[in-house]
């Protein structure tokens, strides 16, 4: 309907006659030049003008050497990666080459790094393209854009083609509001079918990175398409250790600086969390420094506001003390918030064996169940030993089954999945059953880790002939992912109840927690035991030299368990603290 010719100066004229009709005009950018000269009486508002700026060839200079602590998951993508430097190889076999990969993880965890990784390692062009930018609201425009940036990547060939976030275009079709969400599913398949073509020749990778792989098209994810789909979860110890010093380079730290016990004080932090964690020990730092080295007699505010007014540069000396110290990570821990901990993980780096009083037995049964296999499983291996499945930790409320958990997933440096038993369940069909798949999903993408169920008997109560509904799918659900994890290696899993008596037995067979513990009342050496752990040995709270824990621990009326021993001390505590006055061994205060 329109002809254009485009002048010496770069100019598009397009010939128009007042006998078209304008509306719904589309004019790309792509077969039109940037700059237009339209007749006066040509409509503007009829005129739908296609304002997107394809993403240009991007050149990444990030190397395989700066994704630290994903070694197993690069190995995974090089072997993907043949025929994109040896097309030669899959055409002398006559079949088709893999022509994309799916990266999925938690936010912060590195698929965008790792793409761009893909790319400078090989240092090939990359297309990047968030797949929301491809959304439009005129019908068909969205589809259009979806056809043109994947001729892009044809005519750019070899390149690398990386949709971010692809879950926002790639809705399932059945669940789908709108029809423009099926057309948008229908044309990237179409798309990367063609790539498929026997007579294509051409060397793309197509890359999709999303962080909810379950909310995707099931067309998209089978073979020939994203033929692979690679999970970057949560590093543990050793990869946090190698992301650590791979961010660390370039920065100022002492040359006995321990990347083993920063790695210790990070579980379930990312490779995002930790840049960030880099960032704010390197600010804590410059406060520390400067602050310190200004008049001590000033308020820090004003410090800081002539800090910013002084334009003068920092002197030598000054910034020859300028470094980052642990004490300065330290505190930076304090600031930032990792995303697993948003995600239910737990982060507790303060909970070791030392404040578990008593229960000797118990802490040996589960140094055998789950740190032996963590701490050296080669000797496991070698032996033909299998790690138990789970452990079921029973018995009165208060005698400390959830803190003996926390300590067996710090001791070991595992992450750590806390999930209380009711917190799963949801009024709506299916919903529930979604949970615990979701749990259990999580737990094989951050192995190693402990995946902790509190009031267990809440999931899995007994089942009868006579029962059906939602109680009865959980339970079933619940015995399938269990199943699931007899082959899957670090994973492991921890329950706790005070009703095992109401549990379902398939919960409780060999395979599935096939270690039941009781963790029961403590006797006369475990009250002295726990005592001088909450007391701190007899310093918190202060004591009289004439109070005898082991009097206390050894009364008959003392028959107390952890979590009471604990609340009355704290209780004593208080009071003596409101008083300024010493715990008396009469149970009685007097002035100091």
């Amino acid at each position: 309907s329109a002809l254009a010719s485009v002048l010496a100066a770069g100019v598009c004229v397009l010939n128009v006659t007042q006998t078209i009709d304008y509306n719904g005009f589309y004019l790309s950018p792509r077969r039109a030049a940037p700059r237009c000269i339209l007749p006066s009486f040509f409509s503007y508002s009829a005129c739908f003008l296609d304002t997107t700026i394809f993403p240009e060839l991007q050149y990444p200079t990030v190397k395989f050497e700066d994704v630290g602590g994903n070694e197993e998951t690069l190995k995974e993508v090089c072997k993907m990666l043949i025929h994109m430097r040896h097309p030669e190889v899959y055409q002398h076999l006559g079949i088709v080459p893999p022509r994309g990969f799916l990266l999925h993880g938690p936010p912060g965890c590195g698929k965008t790094l790792m793409a761009q990784a893909v790319a400078g390692e090989l240092q090939l062009p990359m297309l990047k393209v968030s797949a929301p930018e491809l959304v439009s609201g005129v019908s068909g425009e969205s589809e259009q854009k979806l056809r043109e940036l994947f001729d892009l990547a044809v005519s750019s060939s070899p390149c690398i083609l990386f949709i971010d976030e692809i879950d926002a275009i790639t809705p399932k079709r059945e669940t789908a509001s709108k029809d423009m969400e099926r057309r948008m599913v229908a044309q990237l398949l179409t798309c990367m079918d063609d790539l498929n073509s026997l007579t294509m020749t051409t060397q793309i990778l197509v890359i999709g990175a999303t962080n909810r792989p379950d909310s995707l098209d099931p067309a998209l994810r089978r073979a020939g398409r994203f033929d692979r789909e690679i999970c970057l979860g949560i590093p543990d110890e050793a990869a946090r250790l190698r992301i650590l010093r791979t961010l660390c380079r370039k920065l100022v730290l002492p040359e006995d600086f321990d990347y083993q016990q920063l790695a210790r004080l990070t579980p379930g932090y990312v490779g995002a969390d930790l840049m960030a964690l880099c960032r704010e020990a390197a600010m804590a730092a410059v406060n520390r420094v400067l602050l310190k080295a200004r008049e001590p007699l000033q308020e820090q505010l004003w410090i800081l506001v002539n800090l910013l007014k002084t334009t003068e540069t920092l002197s030598e000396p000054e910034l020859v003390s300028l470094s980052i110290l642990m004490s300065d990570f330290q505190e930076a821990l304090t600031h930032v918030q990792p995303s697993a901990k948003r995600e239910g993980f737990a982060t507790i780096p303060d909970v070791t064996w030392e404040n578990v009083g008593a229960l000797q037995e118990i802490r040996e049964e589960l140094t055998m169940a789950i740190l032996g296999p963590v701490r050296s499983p080669q000797h496991f291996k070698a032996l033909g030993l299998t790690a138990p499945s789970g452990v079921l930790l029973a018995g009165p409320p208060g005698c400390g089954k959830t803190l003996l958990a926390k300590a067996v997933a710090n001791e070991s440096g595992l992450n750590f999945i806390s999930v209380k038993g009711p917190e799963l369940l949801n009024m709506y069909v299916g919903e529930s059953e979604r949970a615990v798949r979701q749990v259990f999903q999580r737990g094989r993408n951050s192995a190693p880790c402990v995946i902790f169920f509190d009031e267990i008997d809440a999931l899995c109560p007994r089942r009868s002939g006579h029962d059906s509904g939602a109680s009865v799918r959980v339970v079933n659900q619940l015995l399938t992912e269990m199943d699931g994890l007899e082959g899957r290696q670090q994973v492991f899993i921890m329950a706790a109840t005070n009703r095992p008596d109401i549990i379902d037995p398939a919960v409780l067979r060999p395979g599935r927690l096939d270690k039941t513990l009781y963790v029961g009342l403590p006797g006369p050496a475990d009250r002295l035991s726990i005592l001088l752990t909450i007391t701190k040995g007899g310093s918190k709270p202060r004591l009289e030299p004439d109070v005898s824990l082991e009097d206390i621990a050894f009364d008959e009326r003392c028959n107390y368990v952890q979590q009471t021993l604990s609340q009355h001390s704290s209780k004593h505590s208080c009071r003596g603290r409101k008083s300024d006055h010493f715990i008396t061994s009469n149970n009685k205060y007097r002035n100091i």
